[in-house]
């Protein structure tokens, strides 16, 4: 196996194409090539070929001061994809060990876990969705198979908002409906007409028009509200810039919600109509014509929503905030038509959050990891 940087152009090509030929189509979403270009700023970036110049894997790998700080010192490797070939997976590992300098490994994180990465554990007959990782089975057993233990077990979600619609015995044919019910009764708090004007509770929404000035409050109530997650690190305004670029113009507006406590906010939830089969269809490439088309077409992608975060600031947790807001959205989301809601990954510790999709009558849809390997 030979291992090379990505330097030219046709490298990086041969970077972003690699899994669009080792992934089935109708499963694997891809991250956007002009994200993988971005972090080719931040990250050393390499490509695995066999005897015969084929390439065979990828990877990538970098560090974070801020992680450091969080989980210890760690060389983080991402964007790794490799056929079912030991030896290719051996050149991948030989690459991120020569670069840690006795370091542990941590991966795959592409820059952060807090931003996208991990490796599916279960569920693989299940697509794929944005900013969520899809692999073959192989890829778990490879890891442990060479040293590698699991870190921050999580799953993915799905909810099946038709089911719900019904009322079939769901709770959350109750969150959807339009009169006042005890969702926060799991706390000991009953949300009602008269609670919300008592406690001068506002629901706020999203909009396209004013996207980039809602982004520093999102960025609060994010980084106030994972701060005491063991994996996550403070998101700064750039890299939440990069990450929702292009975002304010897919926006339902109706499915990005936070709430004011007298006039400050202190939950939030932030889902978008699902574009993974169109980023399926035209391999990340998410350029001007694409733009375009996925424009003239997201009508096509309000069949189905992904709901990327959630949370609330650590000083109001446990007295059922986010749960209002999850009654809210359930609500517009069936009065948007939406027929399903899949969620990130949500640690497996993190029980309350795991809670609210239960509720709801969700179901975990993908087992999911990170990885770390003690020095060699």
């Amino acid at each position: 196996m030979r291992v090379s940087p990505v330097e030219s152009r046709a490298d990086l090509r041969a970077f972003v194409d690699f899994p669009l030929r080792l992934h089935p189509t109708n499963r694997y979403v891809p991250l956007l090539s002009s994200v993988i270009a971005a972090h080719r700023r931040r990250a050393e970036l390499f490509l695995v070929r066999d005897e015969r110049g084929v390439v065979v894997g990828r990877t990538s790998v970098h560090r974070s001061t801020a992680f450091d700080a969080k989980v210890g010192p760690r060389q983080l490797f991402g964007h790794t994809e490799f056929v079912d070939d030991d030896a290719v997976f051996a050149a991948i590992l030989d690459t991120v060990e020569a670069r840690a300098d006795g370091r542990p490994l941590f991966g795959p994180v592409a820059l952060l876990p807090n931003q996208t990465g991990g490796v599916i554990t279960s569920g693989f007959a299940d697509r794929g969705f944005v900013d969520s990782a899809w692999n073959p089975a192989y890829y778990p057993a490879m890891y442990e198979r060479h040293g590698f233990r699991r870190r921050f077990e999580a799953d993915t979600w799905l909810v099946d908002l038709h089911g719900t619609a019904s009322g079939a015995g769901s709770t959350t044919a109750s969150i959807s409906a339009d009169t006042p019910v005890d969702v926060g009764r799991d706390h000991g708090f009953v949300f009602d007409d008269a609670r919300i004007a008592a406690e001068g509770l506002v629901i706020r929404h999203g909009s396209r028009r004013h996207f980039r000035d809602q982004l520093p409050i999102l960025r609060q109530l994010l980084n106030a509200s994972f701060a005491q997650l063991g994996y996550y690190t403070e998101i700064s305004a750039e890299p939440l810039a990069e990450q929702t670029d292009g975002l304010a113009y897919l926006l339902d507006e109706a499915l990005l919600l936070w709430l004011e406590k007298a006039g400050r906010p202190i939950a939030f939830v932030v889902a978008v109509p699902d574009i993974s089969e169109f980023l399926m269809a035209v391999g990340g490439r998410l350029g001007v014509l694409n733009q375009l088309r996925l424009l003239a077409t997201r009508a096509r992608y309000r069949r189905d929503a992904v709901l990327i975060i959630k949370g609330t600031v650590p000083e109001e947790q446990g007295k059922g905030y986010l749960t209002l807001l999850s009654r809210e959205l359930h609500r517009n989301l069936a009065a948007g038509g939406y027929r399903t809601l899949r969620s990130t990954f949500v640690e497996r510790e993190n029980a309350a959050s795991a809670a609210q999709y239960r509720r709801a009558g969700g179901r975990p849809l993908h087992g999911y990891t990170f990885y770390e390997k003690a020095p060699a």
